[in-house]
């Protein structure tokens, strides 16, 4: 009854709000004269777990239901994360940057991933709501950057799954054994654009319809494809200790190539890990089903840190692999592992097939999982407002954001039709190791700053000098030549980090302590996360920065034109709270968490 009366009060909300700013030009001119108003009371208004766990929840209508385990969170992880990308990133990584200490590459990245998911972990288990990272943002720094992360987390995510549902034409043809490409050429269109994926496009839509249909359906088919994917990983894994030679982990085939374990030195190992670390994206799709999880105290801190463990030793065990088969300097970057063994003796082609069926069920999973992530995402994104609240409504009947899926789905599809995968590639990574960055800090400002009690300006300092010195070191690391001034510099910026981050731990007292699960070893560990996170964004090209730098442009302009407005006009209207700078009680004890105690 209570759910039918939020329902019915959310829809009149909607109601209300869109007559206020947008019914007529007249009005809609009136609110952009006001925006500078309305920025100043917006833009940095906070949210507060309760009130992401109550009364924001409620205006979905039906809540989503609590039918997940641990073991269906770390089957999403290990899903999200084991796509294709391992496929190809760890050629290109060897090849050219870290040679077999691509292994080290793989086991840096998965350290990276894990502290980002500690920092997760904790938002996840305090405010179980299906929002991720936008609304860690939100209830820390406010509604505009949460806006800003909420929208490069919604444009990596539909990019990123074009791009993987197209690359699921190229494995499925290497598994049927077809060497043509399974796309129409359309001569009159411009380069990159001109190859119609037909199969793309029908894979995105059927899986669109299963997560429209039920997320436990979801897991049940996620954990059947993880399991298969995983046998042909551990077939890849066997076939590579058994056939390889160790003599491949120090010498080149090309004695005039740089040998060694170490090829190109440690700055090889890192701007590895940089590259690599595309493949452990996913994992924070997981924090999006904390509101379908049956025990979030117990089942979230498994269900994310156990599957980036577990990827990670995957992953390492196979760059190991990969190593052994051949010399780095003749391993293909396209396709590492199938070309290992279309290029060996006569008996062993068939392997190259086996891989791409593998790397077929490893494309369905990730895809399966992003998508899910991302209607979620918008979903909640559509319950603060500042999208339409059209997004935020869940199914009665399958208990799912239906509206957000069914959208972003015909949305993925539409790009993945003509859009070439280098194209979309590119476009990817930045907007997420970005998010990452900011709930690392987002999680230390939430334990040292109380809203309306505690003084910000000695944590917001710390995090300002903290990355201040971590970019100024990864900034040196990139273009100062070799040598002593640039040691001397790089130890210098080390010092310092340290001598800062000490400082602040002893300084400045915690505010809040978690009540069921915390970061340990605060704050290093969201600290080395923060630094981490600076290094790999300063391993990215130019064009990345590029697409971050356009579509943060967009972000702004479309909360400028429309989600100042509606958010306004939702606070006018009761539906949404002005916390920006009075005191506010920060409760998470609601009554989900009270009954899992």
């Amino acid at each position: 009854m209570v759910q039918m009366e939020n329902h019915d009060t959310s829809s009149t909300t909607t109601t209300t709000t869109t007559s206020s700013s947008f019914s007529s030009f007249k009005t809609y001119f009136h609110a952009l004269s006001d925006t500078p108003h309305r920025l100043a009371r917006r833009a940095c208004s906070v949210s507060t777990s309760f009130e992401e766990t109550s009364r924001v929840r409620a205006m979905s209508g039906t809540d989503m239901k609590r039918t997940l385990r641990w073991y269906d969170l770390v089957g999403f992880g290990v899903g999200g994360m084991v796509g294709a990308g391992v496929f190809v990133t760890t050629g290109t990584a060897s090849r050219r940057y870290a040679g077999p200490s691509v292994v080290l590459s793989y086991a840096i990245a998965g350290l990276c991933a894990l502290l980002s998911a500690f920092c997760y972990t904790e938002f996840a288990v305090d405010m179980p709501v299906a929002g991720g990272a936008f609304s860690y943002i939100r209830v820390t720094f406010g509604e505009f950057l949460a806006f800003l992360t909420g929208a490069n987390l919604i444009i990596d995510y539909v990019l990123s799954n074009a791009a993987v549902a197209r690359s699921f034409t190229t494995y499925f043809a290497t598994a049927i054994g077809v060497s043509t490409k399974l796309r129409i050429t359309v001569h009159f269109l411009p380069k990159g654009f001109n190859e119609i994926d037909i199969l793309a496009v029908a894979l995105v839509l059927i899986i669109t319809l299963v997560i429209c249909y039920s997320t436990r359906e979801s897991s049940l088919l996620n954990m059947v494809l993880t399991v298969l994917h995983i046998m042909f990983i551990v077939f890849v894994i066997l076939m590579g200790f058994w056939r390889g030679e160790w003599k491949n982990f120090s010498e080149p085939g090309n004695p005039k190539h740089p040998g060694g374990f170490f090829p190109f030195g440690a700055s090889g190992v890192f701007n590895g890990a940089a590259m690599v670390y595309l493949s452990y994206i996913g994992y924070d799709a997981v924090s999006t089903m904390a509101e379908e999880v049956r025990n979030p105290v117990r089942d979230i801190p498994v269900g994310v840190s156990g599957s980036v463990i577990l990827v990670t030793v995957l992953y390492c065990l196979m760059a190991a692999s990969m190593s052994l088969l051949l010399p780095y300097d003749m391993i293909d970057p396209e396709a590492p592992f199938s070309g290992a063994f279309r290029g060996g003796s006569d008996g062993w082609e068939w392997a190259s097939n086996v891989i791409g069926v593998g790397a077929s069920f490893g494309i369905l999973t990730s895809l399966l999982v992003a998508m899910l992530g991302q209607a979620r995402y918008m979903c909640v994104i559509g319950r603060s407002r500042v999208v339409p609240a059209w997004f935020a409504k869940v199914h009665p009947r399958t208990c799912t954001p239906v509206n957000a899926s069914a959208f972003l789905g015909i949305f993925t599809a539409a790009i993945a039709l003509f859009t070439d995968l280098n194209i979309l590639l590119n476009l990817v990574s930045i907007g997420t190791l970005f998010v990452f960055y900011m709930v690392a800090n987002a999680v230390i400002y939430r334990r040292y700053v109380s809203v309306g009690t505690t003084n910000p300006w000695p944590t917001l300092s710390f995090l300002f000098c903290f990355s201040l010195t971590s970019i100024i070191f990864t900034v040196v690391w990139q273009f100062a030549p070799p040598g002593k001034p640039k040691a001397f510099i790089l130890g210098a910026c080390t010092a310092i980090a340290i001598g800062v981050l000490q400082v602040f731990h002893r300084t400045v007292p915690e505010a809040r302590k978690p009540e069921f699960w915390g970061v340990p070893l605060m704050p290093w560990i969201p600290s080395i996360s923060i630094f981490l996170n600076i290094f790999l964004l300063g391993s990215l090209d130019r064009p990345s920065y590029v697409r971050f730098g356009f579509f943060s442009a967009l972000a702004v302009l479309v909360y400028l034109l429309y989600s100042v407005h509606a958010s306004f006009d939702a606070e006018e209207d009761g539906k949404l709270s002005h916390n920006n700078g009075e005191n506010v009680k920060e409760s998470i004890e609601t009554e989900d968490h009270k009954l899992e105690v």
